[in-house]
């Protein structure tokens, strides 16, 4: 995962014309006057100085004063890691941990990434200024989206962060990582000219290139780790812009990480040095506060020395005054009023990339609550309970031996054992049994279940939302139902937070883009584009067209019964159109849209191109760019406006050129076979059409044509009783206004 030591390679801004270079580190009065670029550092400026260590002193004590919340956050990251702390008050003898939260925020988790992150793949959509579908830039923001590991690594751990903390936190950068490969090259030695010698032996070499992976980065921050100053605004750029506050993380930074920070300018080279001097004397800086993210490595059974071998470190996004001009800047902070450096905000796009929203937010402050912090008591209540049953349960097991000790003088021969004889009366002893107390503890430890999934809202389909239960033990289909689609509803209101995040991401990945990225990517192409060929090569990208990004995936699921209604009402519209032009008044009527989202949303992106073709789809190919996409190992579908004889003539020319330089040409053997099957399919068409027979056409012993079968209509809304419905509809009776009863109840609210 890169961090901040990814945003360093291009800092700089282009100098304009007539414009001067020049340092800006100097401590003079005449470097405000200067042009000043993103990468010079203006930390030994004394105005910019005396404002970051004003702004360092209220991020020291603002961290200060979030210790109660780190320690709430701390208790929580205890509760779901099966930790017992010493806020238990039964203290016996067994040690067990009953996890009821943790077991609720893994299903919060799982049900939560499944809704960002439908099956069908599509999860970026892209509107420009005309109204189109950039369907390239999706499939470049799609590939970042698998190349950052958004849903196997990112997004279930910020789901649990939300939970857990009550705030996500997302931290955007670049990687940029280059890798050595070494590979073979199979080729024949080349002659004067340059051609190759057919008659010589192939000669087998080693050669080494250099492979850049260059893509954006997602990290997930503790929220002990982010700062918002002042703690009353609602989003980062009215803390930043209009309140003229502050924005601060905190890294720990090995020495790795400081010596790259220097190579990249991100800090000064002298302040770095003496920070990595510090380190080696084993001192242990500007660190004080725990290390959380090793608490949960610890967790999982990895061990750590400590802290001493880190720094601690305030990166911090504010607005300073450079060159008569209040410009964004980012600084670094030690502690020991030691600034490490500042400049212009990296980014071209001069936004901060850090992302932070509250899971629920409060009026009046940035951070919002945990959703666990209510359940916190009912877990310490369960743990007790589960080990007063377990103990009981132990003792329920042991037998009580009850003997008169006046009539039986033997009781130290009284021993459990195999084949043991007790010389006494069976009158004077008896046995007797502790009282199975652990059964009510279980029963009070499946209350507290109970209690934490309705509090979490993790499965309201288990929990009663009706009066069915009051009136009968079993619940019928349409009670079922409707919990099913409260549950439906519940989801997708929990995560229109996190697709507000994700679509700000979405925009900084694009911005990002522009500013790294130098070379053509290829990626995975959907939509329009990559109809014809799988991978499609995308060229830099230019920031000077505004796009607006939507995160799609939480509406494609929640789109069940919405597309049910959607065909309803199109089918009443197309009927409408019978009574005249003048009924939608100029307005026509495109279904085009709506029936190629259909056709993704039921059948996904990768079969959708195969089953609905646009126009520029059903255009031939010319020959030469069919052999180029046979050459890169594609199978290409015959058009029926082809020109056979002209194709086939081509493909072999193509398919003898690749014979005599020894590669692969079943692709062109395949499709020259097609060619020639579709020549042999017109022939037959035009007999038949001599004939006087329709191509394709049956007929019956009167010479008279078969009727063809007729499609039956899309769902429409009609009375509740007779016809039925097409397959996969959703029932009536689960179409009702969820805060409603189903009819045979009586149809009053809840």
């Amino acid at each position: 995962m890169a961090g901040d030591e990814d945003f360093a390679s291009r800092t700089r801004e282009r100098p304009k014309a007539g414009g001067g270079g020049g340092s800006a580190s100097d401590d003079d009065e005449d470097d405000d006057k200067r042009e000043q670029f993103r990468g010079d550092d203006i930390s030994k400026r004394k105005k910019v100085r005396d404002k970051l260590l004003k702004v360092f002193r209220d991020v020291e004590k603002g961290f200060e004063d979030q210790d109660d919340r780190y320690n709430d956050i701390r208790d929580n990251w205890d509760i779901y890691n099966c930790k017992l702390t010493q806020r238990q008050f039964y203290e016996g003898n067994s040690r067990i941990f009953v996890p009821v939260v943790h077991n609720a925020i893994n299903a919060r988790k799982t049900r939560f990434t499944n809704q960002v992150f439908p099956t069908n793949g599509r999860y970026v959509e892209v509107i420009s200024e005309d109204r189109t579908r950039p369907d390239r830039i999706a499939a470049l923001l799609e590939h970042y989206v698998r190349k950052a590991q958004m849903r196997t690594q990112v997004m279930p751990a910020l789901m649990k962060a939300g939970d857990i903390e009550g705030q996500y936190n997302l931290l955007v950068s670049w990687c940029d990582r280059k890798r050595h490969v070494t590979h073979r090259i199979t080729q024949k030695p080349e002659l004067e000219e340059g051609m190759p010698n057919e008659a010589a032996e192939e000669v087998e070499t080693i050669e080494e290139q250099e492979v850049r992976a260059m893509h954006p980065s997602v990290e997930v921050l503790s929220d002990t780790d982010v700062l918002v100053l002042p703690a009353a605004a609602d989003s980062i750029d009215e803390a930043i812009h209009d309140m003229g506050g502050s924005v601060s993380i905190i890294r720990r930074l090995s020495k790795a990480g400081i010596r790259r920070l220097i190579r990249d300018k991100a800090i000064r080279k002298d302040m770095g040095e003496e920070l990595l001097d510090e380190m080696e004397e084993g001192k242990k800086g500007p660190s004080i506060r725990k290390n959380l993210k090793k608490e949960h490595a610890d967790a999982a059974g990895i061990k750590s020395e400590g802290d001493k071998n880190h720094a601690l470190v305030y990166r911090t996004w504010t607005i300073i005054e450079v060159g008569g001009e209040d410009r964004l800047c980012e600084a670094y902070y030690g502690g020991k009023e030691r600034i490490l450096g500042a400049r212009l905000n990296p980014l071209w796009s001069d936004r901060v990339p850090l992302l932070s929203v509250p899971v629920e937010k409060i009026a009046g402050s940035f951070k919002g609550l945990a959703k666990m912090r209510n359940c916190r008591d009912l877990q310490y209540f369960a743990n007790d309970t589960i080990n007063q049953a377990a103990d009981s349960a132990g003792y329920s097991m042991m037998p009580i031996i009850m003997t008169d000790p006046e009539k039986n003088p033997r009781t130290g021969s009284m021993i459990l054992s195999m084949s043991a004889i007790w010389e006494t009366s069976p009158k004077d002893t008896q046995f007797a049994q502790f009282p199975p107390l652990w059964e009510k503890g279980f029963e009070l430890v499946n209350a507290c279940k109970a209690e934490v999934s309705q509090t979490l809202n993790v499965s309201p389909a288990a929990i009663t939302q009706g009066v069915g239960n009051q009136l009968k033990s079993k619940r019928n289909q349409a009670e079922i139902a409707q919990e099913q689609m409260i549950d439906i509803l519940t989801t997708a209101d929990s995560v229109t937070v996190v697709e507000d995040i994700l679509s700000q991401m979405l925009a900084l990945f694009l911005e990002l883009d522009h500013q790294y990225r130098e070379d053509e990517v290829t990626v995975r192409a959907m939509g329009d584009t990559g109809r014809k060929a799988n991978f499609e090569k995308i060229p830099p990208i230019q920031m000077d067209q505004k796009y607006q990004f939507k995160w799609y995936g939480v509406e494609q699921t929640r789109s069940a019964q919405q597309m049910q209604q959607q065909i309803s009402f199109i089918n009443v519209v197309t009927n409408m159109q019978q009574l005249g032009p003048d009924v939608f008044r100029g307005y026509k009527l495109n279904l085009q849209p709506f029936v190629t989202q259909g056709f993704e949303n039921v059948f996904g992106p990768r079969l959708t191109p195969q089953i609905w073709e646009t126009p520029q789809d059903q255009m031939p190919l010319p020959a030469a760019e069919e052999n180029h996409l046979l050459e890169l190992g594609h199978e290409v579908e015959t058009h029926p406006e082809d020109e056979d004889q002209q194709h086939i003539m081509i493909h072999k020319q193509a398919a003898q050129q690749l014979q005599q330089q020894g590669q692969q040409t079943r692709q062109h053997n395949i499709h020259i076979w097609m060619h020639m099957q579709q020549m042999k399919r017109k022939q037959q068409a035009q007999m038949q059409q001599m004939m006087g027979q329709p191509p394709g056409g049956q007929q019956q012993g009167g010479g008279q044509k078969k009727p063809q079968p007729q499609a039956r209509p899309g769902a429409q809304n009609k009375m509740p009783r007779g016809g039925q419905g097409p397959a996969g509809m959703i029932p009536r009776d689960q179409m009702k206004d969820p805060h409603m009863m189903p009819g045979k109840i009586g149809g009053g609210r809840l």
